[in-house]
């Protein structure tokens, strides 16, 4: 069996969206089998990625993409703004 590299991601959340990320972890890590809030993250986050591939990629996954080629950082106060008169 071969170890897989872990490639490390930072995602922002706002406060009231981290309180509800680490509620969520805490109410349910022995009901999901969650061992770390990170473990929660990256199958909440590998089924919208599926979830995606399936609405927009006929089912199939996409070609990878390297690290250093997305956007760093978090949004700007515009962005957020519009964002949020979106929602």
């Amino acid at each position: 069996m071969s170890v897989k590299k872990v490639a490390a991601f930072t995602p922002y959340f706002t406060e009231d969206e981290a309180g509800q990320v680490r509620a969520a972890f805490l109410a349910t890590r022995a009901l999901e089998g969650d061992a770390s809030v990170s473990e929660f993250i990256v199958r909440a986050t590998m089924r919208e990625v599926k979830r995606l591939q399936r609405k927009h990629n006929q089912g199939r996954s996409w070609e990878p993409v390297p690290a250093g080629s997305l956007r760093h950082g978090q949004r700007t106060r515009d962005e957020i703004r519009q964002r949020d008169t979106r929602e």
